[in-house]
């Protein structure tokens, strides 16, 4: 059974940090592109950054370019979203993505970890 999960979330005031991780199993992930999407209250969700398959490529939504930073480590099929200087427009659930273009058309999907931002 493929499986994405994600770990990390909680609560942080503005102007922290916080670093997720995604780590997948049931199958090597290592050819995957990886990604990271949230879903606010009342809103769809949306991509946020991926990474490609080798570490060398990365892409973000214009809302956390400077802030968040995606990196994967193949060896452990983990993947890591560092976010700085969070704000409270960044309270969301998270997801974790896999899939040859995650950012159109993800194939795997984790459970979400919810990341508040408290003023």
């Amino acid at each position: 059974q493929v499986q994405l999960g994600e770990s990390g979330g909680g609560l942080v005031q503005a102007g922290g940090s916080l670093r997720l991780s995604c780590a997948a199993s049931g199958r090597t992930f290592t050819y995957y592109n990886r990604g990271w999407f949230r879903q606010a209250p009342g809103k769809e969700r949306e991509f946020v950054a991926a990474v490609s398959w080798s570490g060398g490529s990365t892409d973000y939504a214009d809302s956390v370019k400077g802030r968040f930073t995606i990196s994967r480590d193949n060896a452990k099929n983990i993947v890591y979203l560092q976010m700085n200087s969070l704000n409270t427009e960044d309270t969301a659930v998270y997801y974790c993505a896999a899939g040859a273009d995650v950012r159109v058309a993800p194939l795997y999907w984790g459970q979400g970890t919810q990341v508040t931002v408290s003023s």
